[in-house]
């Protein structure tokens, strides 16, 4: 399931985003009574909630104002739709991100720190990896985020050209791996059925429709031994610790490029 952010009234969401004057409810919604205990951050905040509990697709404005004890007609004064409460929610959790990083050690220790932090937030709330970086939602929290990360790599003395490549290389690494283990979740969770079940099922019924599969495929059976790593004494399953291996060499490989491209620079 890919949601794309921006897909309601332009003007609407990034006054609601940046919480200009237009992000208030209309005066004739507002009425002279008392003022209303619905507000726009309870309704991200039981967004969030529904979307970390249970994914996206149980996120609707019904479920939200099922959550607050409200009708959904009742959200509508304070947030347009659903696309404006996603755009809301994925700027409000991404504020739980650092605002800096400590450069005292070096870049390479802080970009380190930078990645562990956002893979824990993406593995936090899965469902923003769902949310596609096609089209960025554009507000406050993440401006930040994307400032904090620039502060760390302006500090390597690269170029801006260098650079723009650079950031987005680093979030396909961390967001990529860590998508494979939400994903994996979900599978696990949405099936019954465990990754290490789904591959012995099929791993040995390929052994039997492809008997010649070693002499087709060398390389890869190569690999596969090879390349085969002691199993853990630990309960995470297989496909996470992989994916977990794969953020941390790929990691290393993007870290290892940037200070090749310093020394040459130098």
């Amino acid at each position: 399931m890919v949601v794309f952010a921006g897909q309601g009234d332009a003007r609407r969401s990034m006054a609601l985003l940046w919480r200009a004057e237009g992000a208030a409810p209309p005066r004739a919604a507002r009425g002279s009574g008392p003022r209303p205990a619905l507000s726009v951050a309870a309704i991200i905040e039981a967004g969030v909630a529904i979307a970390d509990a249970d994914g996206m697709a149980a996120l609707s404005m019904r479920a939200v104002g099922e959550r607050l004890g409200r009708t959904a007609m009742a959200l509508y004064t304070y947030v347009p739709g659903k696309s404006e409460l996603v755009d809301l929610m994925h700027d409000h959790v991404l504020a739980e991100l650092p605002a800096e990083y400590d450069l005292a050690p070096g870049w390479r220790a802080a970009l380190t720190s930078w990645a562990e932090d956002t893979w824990d937030f993406s593995l936090r709330h899965p469902w923003v990896l769902q949310i596609s970086q096609a089209r960025p939602v554009l507000g406050p929290h993440e401006y930040r985020s994307l400032e904090t990360l620039l502060r760390v790599l302006y500090a390597t003395g690269l170029d801006s050209a260098a650079l723009r490549r650079i950031v987005g290389t680093l979030f396909h690494c961390v967001r990529g791996a860590a998508r494979t283990v939400a994903e994996s979740r979900l599978a696990t969770a949405s099936t019954g059925v465990s990754d290490e079940e789904w591959w012995q099922a099929r791993s040995g019924v390929l052994t039997e429709v492809v008997p010649d599969f070693a002499e087709r495929f060398p390389l890869l059976v190569r690999l596969d031994t090879e390349g085969a790593v002691p199993e853990p004494d630990d309960s995470v399953p297989y496909l996470e610790r992989e994916a977990r291996a794969t953020f941390e060499a790929g990691l290393t490989v993007i870290l290892d490029g940037i200070e090749a491209a310093v020394r040459r620079g130098r």
